[in-house]
């Protein structure tokens, strides 16, 4: 099989056939045998049913379907597990994502030798304040940490060798960086290419302050387990950093009163002594957080899933 598609959604049962008769036209235009794998992460919309009447139209869509929501990171490890093509695509089901793109990303993989190639939406079509600002800090801030040169880590848009998907496992909410994990499993060549951002016309954004928050969270996690060794540091991490940042403000402002102005010890105020619990308490909810981590990721059901059904696929 030449391609496999991975599609992880909630909720877009509007989107699902127009994006399938698209992807149909691209597929037959250039001869490629493919599957669709449409992985349905417990939508409460009518996102399952339609996929059942896409298979029926269409042998090559496959589907599952979560018992629960559980996350993108979640649908797309039991998409990789059942991809048997020789390239796997990955792409949203919002139609922010174009099928046209899916013949060039292939070429770069089996042409020109790339293991990964994640797409660029170098021009895109969301809010600037509340989606764009955000995600051009937190990809500047990846890509620095991991030293992976890349512009968009989070888009959609991606195609693999079928041997990467199955070298990595995706938990938590790692999709974020799974041009990371495929560093750490040993494939070097990731590339980047240019790709069609289209505005949304159907259902709403997923996205929220959360996953942005979470984003940084998750890329100390995966940095920390990549060199030393699912979601505990959503918890731990967060509220460890506020605490920590709340008592070394503290201290901060007793230093400049005291060593610049010289009006007080620092320890006979009472913020001093709050100061220096807030940065022992932030301190050990941090740690917690990558010790939770460290559990999690060797906890044998970090990758179980219910899964309520599937079509045209084993088991």
């Amino acid at each position: 099989m030449d391609i496999s598609i991975v599609i992880p959604l909630f909720n877009e049962d509007e989107s699902l056939p127009e994006l399938a008769a698209w992807i149909e036209r691209v597929m037959a235009a250039n001869h490629y045998s493919y599957e669709v794998i449409m992985v349905d992460d417990g939508s409460n919309d009518r996102s399952w049913e339609v996929i059942e009447e896409l298979s029926q139209k269409n042998a090559s869509i496959r589907g599952i379907k979560f018992q629960r929501n559980y996350g993108k990171s979640a649908a797309l490890n039991e998409g990789f597990k059942a991809a048997q093509g020789d390239v796997v695509i990955t792409m949203d089901a919002d139609m922010q994502d174009s099928p046209d793109e899916i013949p060039g990303l292939r070429k770069m993989i089996v042409e020109d030798g790339f293991d990964m190639v994640s797409g660029w939406k170098k021009k895109r079509y969301d809010n600037a304040l509340t989606k764009n600002l955000p995600s051009k800090l937190f990809n500047a801030t990846a890509s620095k940490a991991s030293g992976i040169k890349l512009h968009d880590f989070n888009c959609g848009l991606k195609a693999y060798k079928n041997k990467l998907v199955k070298s990595i496992e995706v938990y938590g909410e790692m999709h974020r960086y799974i041009p990371l994990l495929a560093k750490w499993a040993g494939f070097r060549k990731i590339g980047e290419k240019v790709v069609e951002h289209r505005a949304r016309k159907y259902g709403v954004t997923k996205f929220g302050w959360n996953r942005f928050v979470n984003g940084f969270l998750d890329l100390f996690s995966i940095m920390f387990m990549g060199k030393f060794g699912k979601k505990p540091m959503h918890l731990f991490g967060l509220w460890g950093s506020i605490v920590f940042f709340v008592g070394f403000v503290m201290w901060i402002y007793l230093f400049v009163q005291k060593f610049f102005f010289s009006v007080f010890n620092m320890t006979d105020r009472p913020l001093f002594y709050v100061g220096l619990i807030s940065i022992v308490v932030g301190t050990q909810l941090f740690l917690a957080g990558f010790l939770g981590e460290m559990i999690a990721r060797n906890s044998a059901d970090r990758n179980f899933y219910l899964i309520e059904k599937k079509i045209g696929l084993e088991g």
